[in-house]
């Protein structure tokens, strides 16, 4: 377990180093008088100068699933992990990028209520002229089961609610990749740390992306009371899937005055090919599931610091007949810095 957490370091340390070959005559030419912009160009790049920041904010990754119970009804179970906020330490300069984030200490929800989630968040990113890779990896373990005393006689509403389950994992290995079709989208001025926005930017792009994801248990993921057993889905331990597939989107990017905010949405199908199991079978399918890319980036900009709040979600889902697993993984953070 140690050397687990060990290389997860290690693992972190390494991926926060990545490499951009941003568009570089922008801040050379750029003047302030005041706190007017004098530049005709629409990105301003920092890239000469040196970036310090600090990132408070928490991920999160609930959730749901629906399906036919014994009694032959829909049972809806919306699983919560129980959240953590995390501060990021963030370093740039030039072609080099480090950033280190921890996880502080305690829950934000009453442990005795929602049990304990462990947190494993990486990431990995750079950019090549019109395209942007970013590979994320999510690995969160412990969930509770909002209400659960509604069909638990155990669990009380007033002391105990929730069904807690310490070993249910929720896991999201994606890797993506944008082809904006304007060359002045570039991922790191919108969100406004190493460049940033003069005037306003928008344009239409692809996202190719390739997902592993899915939950699992070291029971069924069903609490029993509710399994029905003529149903092998309702006593599966694991469900998974490996999808692929290439999303339309649109990218938004204006400043007013100092501040600049900036949008991407997308949505399409993907490719997918589904899966749930327990220790005495195996079930496999080929589908499509509908994918929804949404990040949003809104804050105060200019040369000397900037104060910007990110959030990005990933919905994904699962759907078999007569059950359906649906997560949202979202991040929310608030982000400080200075240049020099």
């Amino acid at each position: 377990m140690k050397n687990k957490y060990i290389f997860c370091i290690i693992f972190l340390i390494s991926s926060s180093f990545h490499f951009s070959q941003e568009n570089r005559a922008k801040n050379d030419s750029l003047q302030f008088i005041g706190k007017k912009i004098l530049d005709t160009s629409s990105i301003v790049s920092f890239r000469n100068y040196k970036v310090w920041y600090l990132d408070l904010g928490f991920n999160n990754a609930p959730f749901s699933i629906n399906f036919k119970n014994n009694l032959g009804t829909r049972e809806y179970l919306y699983y919560r992990n129980n959240l953590r906020s995390v501060i990021g330490f963030g370093f740039s300069y030039k072609w080099f990028a480090l950033r280190l984030a921890v996880n502080l200490p305690g829950h934000m929800k009453p442990v005795s209520k929602f049990g304990k989630t462990k947190y494993i968040d990486l990431g990995f990113e750079f950019k090549t002229k019109m395209r942007f890779l970013d590979i994320q990896i999510h690995d969160y373990v412990g969930y509770a089961i909002k209400n659960a005393y509604m069909w638990d006689s155990i669990l009380t509403k007033d002391t105990q609610p929730h069904y807690i389950s310490e070993s249910t994992k929720a896991l999201s290995f994606s890797v993506n990749a944008w082809r904006f079709f304007n060359n002045k989208i570039i991922l790191n001025a919108l969100r406004g740390k190493t460049a940033m926005y003069s005037k306003k930017e928008q344009s239409f792009y692809l996202k190719s992306t390739f997902n592993i994801h899915g939950i699992s248990s070291s029971k069924s993921l069903i609490p029993e009371q509710l399994i029905d057993f003529s149903n092998t889905k309702t006593s599966a331990k694991t469900i998974t899937a490996f999808d692929f597939g290439i999303l339309p989107g649109y990218v938004y990017v204006d400043r007013y005055r100092n501040f600049q905010f900036s949008g991407m949405f997308g949505f399409g199908p993907v490719l997918q090919y589904k899966s749930y199991s327990n220790n005495d079978f195996y079930r496999a399918f080929l589908g499509l599931s509908p994918r929804i890319d949404i990040r949003l980036n809104v804050g105060y900009n200019v040369e000397k610091y900037f104060i910007n709040l990110i959030t990005e979600f990933d919905n994904k889902s699962i759907r078999f007949t007569d059950l359906t697993y649906r997560q949202t993984f979202y991040m929310i953070k608030l982000v400080g810095g200075i240049r020099f």
